[in-house]
């Protein structure tokens, strides 16, 4: 980075989550925002966030966003992971002196698009275990049934195996939640993990037709816009000509001092996050060092 300062909508908008599951949020975010500069941070030093104490996670995600602020110099940023905004988002408000934009399961709208009063909430379990959730339901569902799932083995799965899965692999692993919501009858079933989205159609399926599955990304990418404007730090079709530029998107991953991750020379554990990247039209840009947690 130069010592210039840079225009401040000039800036990335910023992604966090503690792996790949923010992904289709950001391609979400740069369909809607083409002139946008996007930087993906994957805590893949700290992943699951969704099987760690709230503190755990609290320290997790302040540790990657403060040298992803230091680093990338953002305007904006994204915590694409409801297990990190649920617990740690007012911790990182209170931290750092930029907008921060959370993702929360989609309680409100399922209870609204609901036909029967029954929706499904299928989350971490740390997003099912705690009261901000507990707090949506009464808030927003109080009328209705509602039953969480915590899915860990999904996220877990999404993280590790699904490029090299089979299709019946994929199928396998979402069995177990969607004969859960299938025998309570329920009717909608909110995506309370941005890792569900990876396998979201074999989900679909196996819930069958009459059941609507939901998630955030509309109502975040919304919100996004909204900031944008409100700071003044969208970026225009005209800034972005005068400048020669295009839009871009780069990835990185955190790793512990001492690791080695390099775009050109990947170790075997990180080539899924190339693989992933070059799926959502993303530059793997290698890793972020961040002190482990």
């Amino acid at each position: 980075m130069g010592d210039s300062e840079p225009h401040p909508e000039d800036r990335p908008v910023l992604f966090l989550d503690s792996g790949v599951g923010g992904l289709p949020y950001l391609s979400a975010a740069a369909a809607e925002f083409p002139n946008e500069r996007f930087i993906y941070l994957a805590d893949r030093l700290n992943f699951p966030y969704g099987e760690r104490t709230p503190e755990e996670v609290r320290r997790a995600i302040l540790a990657a966003a403060g040298e992803a602020v230091a680093a990338f110099r953002p305007k904006v940023s994204v915590v694409a992971c409801n297990t990190a905004s649920v617990v740690a988002l007012d911790a990182l408000r209170e931290q750092y002196v930029l907008p921060f934009v959370g993702v929360v399961p989609a309680v409100k709208p399922a209870a609204e698009q609901s036909r029967s009063g029954r929706i499904g909430v299928l989350a971490t379990a740390r997003t099912v275990e705690d009261r901000y959730l507990l707090g949506l339901i009464e808030r927003f569902a109080a009328d209705c049934y509602v039953l969480s799932v915590a899915g860990g083995d999904i996220v877990t799965f999404v993280e590790r195996r699904f490029f090299v899965s089979h299709a019946d692999e994929r199928r396998a692993v979402v069995q177990e939640a969607a004969r859960r919501f299938c025998e309570a009858r329920i009717d909608t079933v909110v995506l309370g993990c941005t890792h569900f989205l990876h396998v979201e159609h074999e989900l679909a399926d196996a819930l069958g037709p009459d059941i609507r599955v939901i998630d955030s990304r509309a109502g975040v990418t919304r919100r996004l816009g909204a900031v944008l404007h409100e700071y003044g730090l969208a970026r225009t079709p005209a800034q972005v000509d005068k400048r020669s530029e295009r839009a871009r998107a780069s990835m990185y991953v955190t790793c512990a001092s001492g690791d080695s991750l390099e775009a050109d020379s990947l170790e075997a554990e990180s080539e899924d996050y190339h693989r992933f990247a070059k799926q959502f039209g993303l530059t793997f840009s290698g890793g972020l060092r961040v002190e482990a947690r």
